[in-house]
């Protein structure tokens, strides 16, 4: 049985030691942070920010983040007239926000998949921007269909716009980086650039060769002070799946059930906007199942590998029903 002395001695080390303790460190904890999100303001307000396939999607919504943190956002897409009318929505932003600092948007028109449109547009910004703080490859699109079923010109397309049009412009850009000893390079990929699902192999191929090229990007350039992120989302309430290539070239079509339920584009561009401001190396954006696909691709690949056969027989009954 505790004595009362001991009772009383227990309380004065709790009011004299323990609470003074984690109040001590809960301030601390909250100046870093804050110095942590100055860090980050400051990193971002007044950059350069290049941001692909800014028109719709997580493109848009990171260019709407990027222009509200103050930085001098680059927008490139294929469509001239979307180019326009979101300039003029995000100087909408600005008249509504005085106390920013937000700068007229520039924009770009060029064709991913066209290496030579890559890099001219690669020597246009250079040519009005002096130079290029911060490249967000973003643009892409997606693919549903089976192997056999799927036209090699298909798997090309993919890889065009989804891997040699962001190696083209980041290689185009590069040079200026290392020459300032400053730049930081973004690759928007995906979770299945990590772990492969069935009717998805052009795209997963794509992005599993875009995380291998900026993981030796990465390692190469940090002599450079350059730093290099990879963000990996799940789904995102996007028109992605709309837009997705079947495997004879034709547009799917469908909002997949997977994609209407997924993150919004907003959401996960203030990750991108949070990944960058602090410099991280890697970020996946995706709920506990996929996360944990990753690690079981990893750790039990012969459990994840049955996972997946088993799921492709049940998708496959359900699209010949």
């Amino acid at each position: 049985m505790v004595s009362i002395p001991e009772v009383w001695k227990l309380m004065d080390l709790t009011t004299t030691v323990i609470i003074p303790l984690l109040f001590g460190s809960l301030g601390i904890f909250t100046l870093f942070r804050l110095l942590q999100w100055m860090r980050m303001r400051a990193y971002l307000r007044e950059a350069v920010v290049v941001i692909t396939g800014a028109t719709s999607g997580l493109g848009k919504e990171c260019a709407k983040a990027f222009h509200a943190a103050g930085s001098k956002v680059v927008l490139c897409g294929r469509n001239s007239e979307k180019l326009r009318e979101l300039v003029q929505e995000l100087s909408a932003m600005t008249n509504h926000r005085k106390n920013v600092s937000m700068h007229k948007p520039h924009t770009v028109v060029f064709d991913l998949s066209d290496t030579r449109m890559v890099i001219n547009a690669a020597e246009e910004i250079l040519k009005n921007m002096g130079h290029v703080d911060i490249l967000i490859n973003n643009a892409g699109i997606s693919y549903r269909g089976t192997v056999v079923d799927t036209g090699l010109d298909v798997d090309k397309k993919l890889m065009e716009t989804n891997y040699f049009g962001p190696v083209a412009l980041t290689k185009a850009l590069l040079p200026s980086m290392i020459k300032r000893r400053q730049g930081h390079i973004v690759a928007i990929s995906s979770i299945q650039g990590k772990i492969s699902i069935p009717f998805r192999s052009a795209y997963a191929a794509s992005k599993h060769a875009t995380q291998a090229f900026f993981d030796c990007l990465r390692a190469e350039v940090e002599q450079y002070d350059i730093d290099v992120t990879v963000i990996s989302p799940g789904y995102i309430q996007t028109n992605l799946s709309l837009n997705a290539l079947r495997g004879d070239g034709s547009r799917y079509g469908v909002l997949d059930k997977a994609t209407a339920e997924g993150q919004t584009a907003a959401e996960v561009a203030q990750v991108v906007l949070a990944a960058v401001g602090h410099k991280k190396k890697e970020v996946l954006v995706a709920g506990l199942a996929p996360c944990l696909a990753v690690y079981l691709r990893n750790l039990f690949p012969r459990l994840f590998f049955t996972l997946m056969a088993s799921r492709a027989k049940k998708e496959k009954k359900v699209k010949d029903s």
